[in-house]
C-alpha cells in the first residue's frame, strides 16, 4: 500500500476563515479523498499558525490575553473546515507542546550542526507577512501582498545560514525535478535561489509570544520558522522515528504562490541543515482573486465559506472551487461564475441526468434498474473517462480530473437524447439504454466523490446501491458493468434546482 501524505498550510489566527482558505482546503482533502479512494494510506494535515508579533498584537488590540484570543480564534477554522466536509485526519496548532517539543528538537539541531549565528538584523518589516522586505518588494512603498505600510526595525537575532545551502539547493532541484509542480512555480523558486541567498533571520527578542529558544532563552523562534516544522510535528518527528520515517517520504505540501520563498527554498535549506531529506512534493496553486484582487482582511473583500454555502449548497461550492480554475494558475471568484457552474454543470447535466433517468425507470422498469449493456456505445466513453480522471487526479490536476468526469455524463445525456426512452414501449432496447444510463451514474458517482462527498453519496443511494461510493476503489470498482441489474431506483427531489444569476 503506497502512502500519500498532505499538508496545507496553517493558517494565521487573527484573520477569519475567507473563500481564499476554502481554495486550499478543499483541493487537500479532495486529493485526500481521492488517495483514500485509490487505496492509498492517506495522512492528512492542517492547523493554525498562532505565533508572532501579528497575533501578540491583535490580542492585545482586543484586550485579551494571547492564549485566549488564539483559543477562540482556532475554533472558527475547525468549525470552517467541518462545514465544508473537510476529512483532516489531524488539526495541528504551534501553540501545542509537542509542537514546541519538535520546533526546539528541530531548530536546536540545526544551531549544533553550525548553521546559526547572533547578529543584528535592520530591515523593512512587514507584520501582516511577518517578514522582513527589501525596497525593490514594495510598491509605492508599502507590502506588494497586503498593501500597508511596512516597519523599520532593528533587534539582535539569531540568522540561519541559508547562504551556505544554495548549491545544495540548485542540486537537489537538479536531482528532483519534478519536486515542485507546476513547473512554472519550480522555476520562480529557482530563480530565487540563482538570484543569491542571504542568510536570514530566525528568532526575535521583541516579542515574547513565540517558542523559546532552548540555547538563549531570551530569544524566541520567529514564527514562520515555528510554523514550518509543524509538517513534522504531526508525524512524530524526535518523539517516534519508526512514524517519522513512513510518512515523510510521502510528503506533499499543498502551498499558495505567495509563500514559495518559504516553502521551496527556506524550507527544503533548513531539511538539509537538519539532516533530514528535504520534502519530496511541493503543490503551488495561484491566489482565487475577487475582481482582480487577492482576498485580505486589510482589502475588506473576503468571503465567507460558510456562507457562501448556505446559499449555493457545500458541494456546490467544492465542485466551483475545483473545477473552476486551473490549478498552479490565478482564479477570479465571482456569484455570476459560481451560478453559471451550478446551473451548467450541476442542474442542467448530472442533476438533470439524474432525474431523468430515475423518471423513467420509475415509469418503464417498475422502478428497478435494469442491467448494463456489455457493448454499449457509452463502455468506450466511460473507460476513457475512467483513465484519464485517474491520471488526472495523480497529476493533482482537479478541474483536468473533473473535466473528464463530466465527459461521460454529456455523452450519457446525449446518448439519452437520441434514444428517447421516456417515448419508447417497455422492452429490452428500453432496458438496454437506461441500464447503460444508470451504469455510467454509477462510475461518474464513483469519480466525483472526492470533490462532492454528500452528493455522491446521495446518488448512489438513489442508485440502489449498497454502502457509499468512498467504501470502493478506482479503478477496478468503475470497471464497466458492475451496476446491479434489479436495484431499487428512487426518483427524490432535484439534487440541484436552478438558480436565477
Amino acid at each position: 500500500m503506497s502512502r500519500f501524505y498532505v499538508t496545507t498550510p496553517i493558517y494565521y489566527v487573527n484573520d477569519v476563515p475567507h473563500i481564499g482558505h476554502a481554495y486550499t482546503m478543499v483541493i487537500a482533502d479532495a486529493l485526500a479523498r481521492w488517495h483514500r479512494l485509490s487505496g492509498d494510506d492517506v495522512f492528512f494535515l492542517t492547523g493554525t499558525d498562532e505565533h508572532g508579533d501579528k497575533i501578540a498584537r491583535a490580542a492585545q488590540e482586543h484586550g485579551v490575553p494571547p492564549n485566549d484570543w488564539v483559543d477562540a480564534m482556532a475554533e472558527r477554522f475547525v468549525d470552517a473546515w467541518h462545514g465544508l466536509e473537510v476529512s483532516n485526519d489531524d488539526f495541528i496548532r504551534t501553540t501545542e507542546p509537542r509542537h514546541h517539543r519538535a520546533v526546539q528538537q528541530f531548530l536546536g539541531t540545526i544551531h549544533d550542526n553550525g548553521y546559526t549565528e547572533l547578529g543584528v538584523y535592520r530591515g523593512l518589516y512587514c507584520v501582516a507577512c511577518e517578514d522582513y522586505k527589501k525596497e525593490s518588494e514594495l510598491v509605492d512603498g508599502l507590502c506588494a501582498i497586503h498593501g500597508r505600510p511596512v516597519e523599520m526595525l532593528s533587534e539582535e537575532n539569531y540568522f540561519f545560514k541559508l547562504s551556505a545551502f544554495e548549491d545544495r539547493l540548485l542540486q537537489w532541484y537538479e536531482d528532483n525535478p519534478d519536486a515542485v509542480r507546476p513547473a512554472s512555480k519550480r522555476n520562480e523558486a529557482l530563480g530565487i535561489i540563482k538570484g543569491g541567498l542571504e542568510d536570514i533571520s530566525i528568532t526575535r527578542t521583541s516579542t515574547r509570544w513565540g517558542v523559546e529558544v532552548p540555547w538563549d532563552p531570551s530569544h524566541v523562534f520567529y514564527v514562520w520558522y515555528d510554523a514550518l516544522v509543524n509538517y513534522l510535528t504531526a508525524i512524530g518527528y524526535g518523539e517516534d522515528p519508526e512514524r517519522f520515517a513512513q510518512w515523510w517520504p510521502a510528503v506533499h505540501h499543498l502551498i499558495g504562490k505567495d509563500i514559495i520563498r518559504f516553502h521551496c527554498v527556506w524550507w527544503p535549506a533548513m531539511c538539509m541543515a537538519a539532516g533530514i531529506d528535504p520534502p519530496a512534493h511541493l503543490l503551488v496553486h495561484g491566489w482565487l482573486l475577487v475582481s482582480g484582487e487577492k482576498m485580505s482582511k486589510t482589502r475588506a473583500n473576503q468571503i465567507s465559506p460558510g456562507r457562501l454555502s448556505d446559499d449555493f449548497g457545500v458541494d456546490a461550492v467544492r465542485y466551483y472551487l475545483l473545477r473552476e480554475t486551473t490549478f498552479g494558475l490565478d482564479g477570479d471568484f465571482s456569484h455570476e461564475g459560481i451560478t453559471a457552474r451550478y446551473n451548467a454543470d450541476l442542474a442542467n447535466n448530472l442533476g438533470n441526468l439524474l432525474a431523468r433517468v430515475a423518471t423513467v425507470v420509475a415509469s418503464k422498469c417498475g422502478g428497478r434498474g435494469p442491467a448494463p449493456r456489455a457493448d454499449s456505445r457509452l463502455r468506450a466513453v466511460a473507460e476513457s473517462v475512467v483513465a484519464d480522471t485517474v491520471r488526472a487526479w495523480g497529476e493533482a490536476q482537479p478541474h483536468v480530473a473533473l473535466e473528464a468526469t463530466w465527459r461521460l455524463i454529456h455523452e450519457t445525456n446525449a446518448e439519452l437524447e437520441s434514444a428517447e426512452p421516456w417515448k419508447a414501449e417497455p422492452g429490452p432496447a428500453v432496458d438496454d439504454v437506461l441500464g447503460s444510463a444508470l451504469e455510467a451514474l454509477r462510475i461518474v458517482t464513483l469519480l466525483a466523490s472526492p470533490a462532492m462527498p454528500a452528493t455522491c453519496a446521495e446518488i448512489w443511494r438513489r442508485l440502489g446501491l449498497e454502502g457509499r461510493p468512498d467504501d470502493r476503489r478506482v479503478p477496478d470498482d468503475a470497471a464497466w458493468g458492475l451496476y446491479p441489474a434489479g436495484a431499487v431506483v428512487e426518483k427524490g427531489a432535484p439534487l440541484f434546482p436552478r438558480r436565477r444569476g
